[in-house]
């Protein structure tokens, strides 16, 4: 769930009391949201933010 909601790894491994956060990627990576699909809107938010400045 905080995964989803975007919380970073490193603070996920000290919620969890995990050693390190590559701990916590092994184990929880699978339940990460698509990097794919937060890069695609976060570009689309860009060109449509450009797109309105120029009008």
């Amino acid at each position: 769930m905080l995964l989803d909601a975007g919380e970073n790894i490193k603070a996920l491994a000290e919620y969890l009391r995990h050693s390190d956060p590559g701990l916590t990627l092994r184990v929880y990576a699978h339940l990460m949201p698509s990097s794919q699909e937060r890069t695609r809107k976060a570009v689309a938010a860009v060109f449509d933010a450009a797109k309105n400045d120029a009008t």
